[in-house]
């Protein structure tokens, strides 16, 4: 394998929702209008990102006053940049598999094979209620959503495509033109409960993981690779950081400091109520945030947990030990995001490429 595709890989949350990624009062350099967000992605092109995440929102509450929705976003985002791959974070329920499959297809072809997909089966109750959307219980939405990515698989591989499930029907439809990318655009998909696991071991090319230590994300590694070796399959994984990344550790500290001092207590521990109450839904009681304290949850995804906060030593050093755990890609937020994935492609990518090296040729003498 070579070090290009051996190398632990890259991508950044979009801003594409009001508010940043941290429910902090703290200045955050960061807007989701469509100007700041080309220039971005153009940085992050350039500093050696390879994939940008999209998120999807339909209603306000946390923090996020205004959303722009994720596939059009997306799509102004790949028009402005050659080489980076933007994934767009969708809901079934308010999307269709059917209408999905054709928008990405379509998005395919007109970018160069650069589009791809992350399934969200949801966690925000009130979102779905106030657009209309039937509520399903926790497992169901799993169950919905691993439906919808084997529908879309479906639709973007074969020809005169049936299926009968619980929540799709399809009868001989084919697809035209099918999506460039072979055998299709990627599908990734998020959470921590035992039925999100389980689903990504079946069906998704990624899994992404909440915040968390090393040893944390190890066991989850362990566990959904065991798993999707049993049933024939493989999935790499993605871990959310927020990363902090300064000249000196103090500095960075008192970054993290100054986030949490300056936290919203309404917005995070309504948010926290929100999340809490999604995964004590679940048969095993627990999901994404079920042991999060109240400074984890000042940043979404529990971002402050995987501790890329320090200098561009130290945290090249923690990307290397989360790769060494079976670590594929590293989803980083940040405070003010033009500037500091611009840092990181100068400061700390480097190094973690060097570190990366240095590794490879050890192994190789060892050998």
């Amino acid at each position: 394998m070579s070090q290009a595709q051996n190398a632990i890989k890259f991508a950044y949350w979009v801003p594409n929702v009001s508010g940043g990624l941290v429910v902090s009062k703290i200045e955050q350099r960061t807007s989701w209008d469509i100007d700041y967000n080309r220039k971005l992605a153009q940085i992050a092109e350039k500093a050696g990102f390879e994939y940008a995440l999209s998120q999807i929102r339909f209603t306000a509450g946390y923090g996020a006053e205004y959303q722009h929705e994720s596939v059009s976003f997306s799509h102004a985002l790949l028009a402005a940049t050659e080489k980076l791959r933007v994934i767009a974070a969708i809901l079934p329920g308010p999307w269709t598999p059917a209408v999905l499959a054709k928008q990405i297809a379509t998005i395919d072809h007109l970018t160069g094979g650069r589009v791809a997909v992350n399934i969200v089966s949801g966690w925000f109750q009130g979102e779905f209620t106030a657009i209309g959307e039937p509520w399903l219980e926790h497992d169901e939405r799993y169950r919905r959503s691993e439906e919808f990515i084997r529908v879309l698989k479906g639709i973007w591989t074969q020809d005169n495509f049936s299926f009968k499930g619980d929540f799709y029907r399809f009868s001989d439809y084919t697809l035209k033109p099918k999506p460039l990318q072979q055998p299709h655009p990627e599908i990734f998909q998020g959470g921590s409960s035992r039925a999100a696991r389980d689903m990504a071991s079946r069906v998704s090319d990624w899994y992404f993981t909440n915040g968390n230590t090393v040893e944390g994300i190890k066991a989850q590694v362990d566990d959904i690779r065991a798993k999707a070796a049993v049933n024939g399959h493989q999935v790499k994984i993605g871990v959310n950081a927020f990363i902090i990344a300064r000249d000196t550790e103090e500095e960075a500290r008192a970054v993290l400091a100054e986030i949490i001092d300056k936290a919203d207590p309404e917005a995070v521990n309504a948010f926290g109520d929100a999340v809490k109450q999604a995964g004590q839904a679940s048969p095993e009681g627990e999901g994404n945030w079920a042991k999060s304290t109240f400074e984890d949850l000042v940043q979404y995804n529990d971002g402050f947990k995987t501790n890329l906060i320090g200098t561009p030593q130290q945290i090249a050093e923690r990307i290397v030990a989360l790769k060494a755990v079976g670590v594929d890609l590293v989803l980083g937020g940040f405070l003010h995001f033009q500037e500091e994935v611009a840092y990181f492609g100068e400061k700390v990518l480097p190094l973690v490429r060097e570190l990366e090296a240095r590794a490879k040729a050890h192994e190789a003498v060892a050998a």
